[in-house]
């Protein structure tokens, strides 16, 4: 296989985002208190909530029920991921692209884009920068374009799981590409990848149209849709949605993004792994459209909706954020971050601090080093964590569901959180931030109960701490 997948469907591809519905909830009156205050227990309850009960949510508009759903969103939090914060970086491979999306800087038509793809020796060069900072978890990003094919995504996949320096490894990479067909999907799989994830951008029809051009692959957007669906039917175990916010009402993205998780439970039985939502950020060769733009206070409620409508579903919070708009953000159900992220094609070795628009999709907000962002996580009382355990053996797609909704993933999670970061301390971290680590680890191992579990951790972190023993799990 090589070049672009032909644009077929699944036998069952159906457009599945009601539009008329989907308005019509939004167009409803406040929501009774006594209502609000059922969907929350229910969400509290760790029951995936429905898109009315969502949308009960999001019209809710006084100060004392968006303060109940913000903590309910922190209480949950806890419930489900306890206090840890998973830890990873992008990486881009390549930014040619057959697409024109109005508001990205790879758009084929932006003459002021630098055009560059990776080749394996400058991967390796980037994964072996990713490394020395302590990284252990990457997400590939790459255009839409023929050079991209799957062959030439699993061969980047397995360039970055063979490169080590020291005691540095990737233990997941997860990708961040457009659609592919089923075998592209098997391809990309085979190669050991985590998480593929698609963005749809904007659910709203007309306006998805407009971003992105009828003459483009991207322009068709049920196979856009619908990719999801057949990475599932090709093997892939855990998916990622995306919503670029910005480009149409924040609210209507919520249900769309709810929608098409309960697409994916009740059609494969599994929902997404991870949903992203990012705000749209300013871009070289991009003028951006501020109908649309979200503030920072629907952006928190927008957090804490999704964390109490998707219990089990990841929330990642990326860089685009500056660093105290997601300090601010962390609290609502976060569960993962990017740190210490660059995205200019070759920007961990060759940027220096200042950012190179050209050279980027858009612009950070947040270009904090790993060991600054792990530090800051550590004082506000966080548990970073690298942890790939349930990769490494099997408790993915259907079997991480069965594993985390009665709760027993918690069990796994803190215990090899603690191991990943008493190796990122031992051989990476700043006099600052180990210090901070140390303390931190001390309180926690304090909070476990004692039993075969706990007197394990201890023995294997005192192996990490003393024996430079390594990758170690529950």
């Amino acid at each position: 296989m090589s070049g672009m997948p032909a644009l077929q469907l699944t036998e069952r591809a159906v457009d599945f985002i009601d539009e008329n519905h989907i308005m019509g909830l939004l167009a409803g009156k406040r929501p009774d208190a006594g209502r609000v205050r059922e969907i929350i227990a229910k969400s509290l309850a760790k029951q995936a909530l429905s898109v009315e009960e969502t949308a009960t949510l999001l019209l809710a508009d006084t100060p004392q029920l968006n303060e109940e759903i913000f903590e309910t969103a922190r209480q949950l939090k806890k419930n489900v991921y306890g206090n840890r914060i998973v830890l990873f970086a992008p990486l881009y491979v390549g930014n040619k692209c057959v697409n024109d999306c109005t508001y990205c800087a790879f758009k084929r038509s932006n003459t002021l884009a630098i055009r560059r793809t990776l080749n394996q020796d400058e991967l390796r060069q980037q994964v072996e920068a990713l490394e020395n900072k302590g990284h252990k978890r990457l997400i590939l990003v790459f255009g839409e374009h023929q050079a991209y094919d799957p062959e030439f995504i699993a061969k980047s996949v397995r360039t970055v799981y063979e490169t080590k320096v020291g005691h540095g490894e990737i233990r997941r990479v997860n990708i961040n590409a457009a659609p592919l067909d089923h075998e592209g999907y098997a391809i990309v799989k085979a190669s050991g990848i985590g998480t593929y994830q698609i963005f749809h951008e904007t659910y709203h029809h007309e306006t998805y149209a407009r971003f992105h051009p009828a003459d483009t692959r991207k322009g068709n957007y049920l196979y856009r849709l619908d990719g999801l669906s057949r990475a599932f039917e090709a093997g892939c175990d855990d998916v990622g949605l995306g919503v670029l916010f910005g480009l149409y009402d924040w609210r209507f993205e919520v249900l769309s993004l709810v929608t098409h998780a309960l697409y994916l439970q009740e059609r494969y039985n599994v929902g997404p792994h991870t949903i992203s939502f990012p705000r749209i950020r300013p871009a070289v060769g991009v003028s951006l459209d501020e109908n649309y733009q979200v503030d920072d206070e629907s952006f928190k409620k927008l957090i804490a909706v999704l964390r109490l409508a998707v219990p089990y579903t990841g929330l990642i919070l990326t860089a685009r954020e500056n660093a105290q708009v997601r300090r601010e953000c962390m609290s609502f159900g976060v569960s993962q971050i990017d740190a210490g992220s660059r995205i200019e094609l070759g920007g961990y070795t060759e940027a220096g601090d200042a950012q190179v628009m050209e050279r980027e999709q858009f612009q950070l907000g947040d270009i904090r080093s790993l060991d600054e962002v792990m530090r800051e996580l550590m004082n506000d009382g966080y548990v970073p964590s690298f942890c790939t355990s349930c990769y490494r053996v099997g408790r993915t797609g259907e079997h991480f569901m069965e594993f985390s909704i009665p709760g027993f993933i918690k069990e796994f999670c803190t215990p090899n959180a603690l191991l990943t970061l008493e190796e990122y301390l031992v051989d990476y971290a700043s006099p600052e931030t180990r210090s901070a680590g140390e303390r931190l680890i001390a309180e926690e191992l304090a909070k476990l109960p004692e039993g075969d579990t706990k007197n394990t951790l201890l023995q294997r972190i005192r192996g990490i701490r003393e024996k430079g023993e390594h990758d170690l799990y529950f």
